[in-house]
């Protein structure tokens, strides 16, 4: 029954200062927002085929040549443009010479097309237009020589636009930037929680409360687990409520493990608290306290990817950013949302978990030591 006063207690006092609500609210969501719409190119995964110009030379029939206009004025509709070149211009020397993405010659007896190395996308792309081009007059001769009255039929038929027909291994689904962000910030203000753990204590001995609390019928340890859960309780109030506004209002993705992603967040609080409350009783005055959680915590935050996306990290660099608890927080909240793996979670809540009882244990020994809280 202490305990739940003691949490009850920690909660009114938190929610009472309006800078909880804008340091644990405010930031974040402003940082999603700003982030998330200044780097969305980044995370752009489609491509982008546009302006694309072509240069063509027809020495087939009139009929063709009607048939491949026709062509020229669709293709132009998917921003690739066709000029017809000139006179006594070398069309091969054009595309080598990278002023033309690709040649396109059309004859009697076909067509061929004459492409760069150095815009092999964008020729995939023409080449596969180029043969749906062909198919479809290959099949109006053969119908013409057959059946004229059903040319109209072929000709109604609806374009081909599919050219390129990808398949992966891997699931295609990916993080757009508010997603990315979404997540990045939400479990970088979850380690913030280290700041309140770091006064958890101590803002009991500078409000003279501390002597109340030892002076009422209440054990030391019942105060130490009621404060802990308290604080937890808060912030992860306060990263719900993040949780739901990026969802509703930034249309960010959480997947349908939500369960798994706030046990998660949970053990990442609960090493923040710690982490904070271990380094204020290791270090004696608070402002040397302050300045080494700060430190820590814009560390961890910029290794772990919380302002940039950070891939393909090797050596040094992978073994720093593999140290930040950011890291292995997002890796597995990522893959529980785009992989379903839901055993991704149990990574970082171990090292959570793990890395937390060392700090605990640290506070518990300082605590029980003093005299006073």
């Amino acid at each position: 029954m202490n305990v739940l006063s003691i949490i009850w207690k920690e909660l009114k006092v938190s929610f009472r200062d309006y800078h909880t609500f804008i340091f644990m609210l405010a930031i974040p969501i402003v940082m999603m927002l700003i982030l998330g719409s200044a780097l969305s190119k980044d995370f752009d995964q489609k491509i982008k085929v546009d302006n694309v110009h072509v240069l063509y030379k027809t020495t087939a029939s009139s009929e063709i040549s009607s048939y491949f206009q026709a062509f020229i004025k669709e293709a132009k509709d998917t921003g690739i443009n066709f000029k017809k070149a000139a006179d006594g211009m070398n069309g091969q020397k054009e595309v080598e010479e990278n002023h033309y993405t690709a040649f396109v010659e059309v004859t009697n007896k076909g067509v061929k097309l004459y492409g760069s190395s150095q815009n092999s996308i964008e020729v995939s792309i023409l080449q596969g237009m180029l043969t749906a081009f062909a198919d479809k007059y290959n099949l109006t001769a053969a119908v013409a020589s057959v059946d004229p009255a059903k040319i109209s039929t072929v000709l109604a038929s609806p374009a081909k636009h599919d050219f390129i027909a990808e398949s992966s291994l891997q699931s295609t689904k990916k993080p757009g930037s508010m997603d990315y962000y979404a997540i990045a910030m939400t479990t970088m203000i979850a380690f913030y929680s280290a700041m309140y753990g770091m006064g958890l204590l101590r803002d009991e001995r500078v409000n003279h409360t501390s002597i109340r609390l030892l002076a009422a019928p209440i054990r030391k340890g019942e105060i130490f687990l009621g404060k802990i859960i308290g604080c937890v309780l808060v912030n992860m109030i306060c990263i719900i409520v993040i949780i739901i506004f990026s969802h509703y209002v930034y249309k960010a993705d959480w997947g349908s493990h939500i369960g798994w992603i706030l046990l998660i967040l949970i053990s990442e609080v609960f090493l923040a608290v710690s982490l904070g409350l271990g380094v204020s009783y290791l270090i004696k005055t608070h402002e040397a306290s302050r300045t080494i959680i700060t430190l820590v915590i814009q560390l961890a935050s910029f290794f772990g990817g919380a302002y940039f996306k950070i891939e393909g990290a090797t050596g040094a660099f992978k073994f720093i950013t593999d140290l930040s608890p950011l890291t292995w927080s997002n890796q597995g909240i990522t893959k529980i949302i785009y992989a379903n793996d839901l055993s991704a979670a149990m990574v970082p809540i171990t090292l959570n978990l793990g890395i937390s009882l060392l700090f605990l244990t640290v506070a518990i020994i300082s605590f029980q030591r003093r005299e006073g809280l």
